[in-house]
């Protein structure tokens, strides 16, 4: 019996075919850790925890990445109103989600990866896809062009 997937590009259900063979990679966005996780935080892990184990049993190589968002907006001002620095701030709340996640029975993923760890790669992504049409810079933002990408 194959697995099959809501398509949401083609908004139809589809046999669910890995890219690479038997090797499944699945990428999810994780928490933005400025406080305490809450139940809009948990939902996620639970359902691609489900969807992970589910994977593993079909496949013989699953590769998941959840990543850690450390550095926003959110988290500046938290850490001002905290009288902390960035890193403590998110050290302290990151270790926390992980916790409870653990306390959930959730798997961990692969790889966690922190976004400040990645920051050089993702503004020079931004620049690329700038420079060559597919998104436009706004009041410091970069805003994609979703219909340039077809």
């Amino acid at each position: 019996m194959s697995l099959v997937v809501y398509n949401t590009l083609s908004r139809e259900k589809e046999p669910f075919v890995p890219l690479e063979g038997s090797h499944v990679r699945l990428y999810v966005c994780g928490p933005t850790v400025y406080d305490y996780v809450h139940i809009g935080n948990a939902r996620p892990v639970v359902v691609f925890d489900v969807l992970y184990r589910l994977l593993q049993r079909r496949y013989p190589k699953v590769t998941y990445v959840r990543n850690i968002t450390d550095i926003d907006d959110r988290i500046i001002v938290r850490a001002a109103e905290n009288r902390e620095s960035i890193e403590a701030l998110t050290t302290r709340t990151g270790a926390a989600y992980q916790g409870d996640m653990a306390r959930l029975g959730a798997l961990p993923p692969s790889a966690e990866p922190r976004a400040t760890e990645y920051v050089g790669q993702m503004v020079a992504l931004i620049e690329r896809l700038v420079a060559r049409g597919h998104a436009d810079a706004a009041e410091g933002h970069a805003l994609l062009n979703v219909p340039t990408m077809e």
